[in-house]
């Protein structure tokens, strides 16, 4: 199947991936506990500047408005009916503006968990979870989605139940899950773990990764076990920009684009291939990280001791791809930036 993400897989050595949705959009107005889904009717103006502000920073690919999109997350906003027209409409916008950018930009129809528990912990059955991400990747194609990108999901059943969604609406997709534990996912697996469950889906993404998680060192040390696993796919990253910070009644982030500049070349050197950032990063964050990604030249993989002096330290003593259980790391002072 011949579609954009593929073409430029195909001419590139790497893309680069846009940053925060919501970071962003909490700084254009959106207030904790609102659905930022709405804004794709009542606010299109700020949603064209979030996709603007990820193409004029250089990305590659960005994301859509669109990660609480589905009907079980819409139900707690009396929205549920609504999920093809609010997904339609991410797309539609994030189409407008790539149309407009004057180069190939890919637009992801983003895809997040539906906060529920899977069966058989809990009641969420992989029938409906198909039936759930099914509309809403139809929704999206409808709009003009170049691809489906599932992203930060714990459970391999709701990764597998995205993948047969995305095959019923015949789309092409990437994938992300969040290893925020230990170097785990919340639901136990490793970057090894994820690499072996990627391999046996019957429709294969064209790209998998991490995003979210901890920190942009985490994050790293995740990548590093996913090439080492030997995938025949290309690896994704979208780290945070740091650590959040809770500071004057909001939560920030203490990465600086000096930091992500290096998390960026990191990210690459560990053997990812489309690089971008999560949580905190925003669009001077995604400037740094393209010049330094033209920039500097690639090198071998880096050490876990490189990673940390760069980045800052793990969360973790091990990411569970040694056999070793979940075990704090040791308090060590983070390098700070700027």
């Amino acid at each position: 199947m011949t579609n954009a993400l593929s073409d430029l897989l195909e001419t590139r050595d790497w893309l680069m991936a846009d940053g925060a949705t919501g970071t962003n959009l909490f700084n254009m107005g959106l207030m904790s506990g609102d659905a930022p889904e709405l804004w794709n009717l009542t606010e299109t103006a700020k949603i064209r500047t979030l996709y603007k502000g990820a193409a004029d920073a250089g990305s590659d690919i960005f994301l859509t408005n669109s990660f609480g999109g589905n009907a079980s997350r819409l139900k707690l906003h009396g929205a549920e009916g609504r999920v093809r027209e609010l997904n339609e409409a991410a797309a539609a916008l994030g189409r407008e503006v790539a149309d407009a950018a004057g180069r190939k930009i890919v637009v992801a129809g983003s895809v997040g968990p539906t906060g529920e528990i899977m069966a058989p912990m809990g009641s969420l059955t992989h029938d409906i979870a198909v039936e759930m991400f099914h509309e809403q990747a139809e929704g999206l194609k409808a709009g003009g989605a170049d691809v489906l990108w599932v992203e930060t999901i714990s459970a391999p059943e709701e990764f597998a139940a995205a993948a047969e969604a995305f095959a019923l609406a015949d789309m092409p997709w990437c994938g992300t899950m969040s290893f925020d534990t230990a170097g785990r996912t919340m639901m136990g697996l490793t970057s090894a773990d994820m690499v072996k469950k990627v391999g046996k889906l019957a429709h294969q993404p064209l790209g998998f990764g991490a995003n979210c998680g901890v920190g942009a060192s985490d994050l790293l040390r995740t990548v590093l076990g996913f090439a080492a696993a030997g995938p025949t796919l290309p690896i994704i990253a979208k780290g945070n920009a740091g650590i959040p910070k809770y500071h004057d009644g909001h939560i920030h982030y203490d990465g600086t684009p000096d930091l992500m500049a290096d998390y960026a070349v990191l990210a690459r050197d560990c053997g990812a291939t489309i690089i971008g950032g999560c949580c905190g990063t925003t669009p001077e964050h995604l400037v740094a990280m393209r010049k330094a990604l033209e920039t500097r030249p690639k090198s071998g993989a880096p050490t876990l001791d490189v990673i940390v002096e760069k980045l800052g330290a793990f969360s973790s003593v091990s990411d569970g791809t040694d056999g070793a259980g979940p075990e704090a790391a040791p308090r060590r002072g983070r390098r700070r930036r700027g």
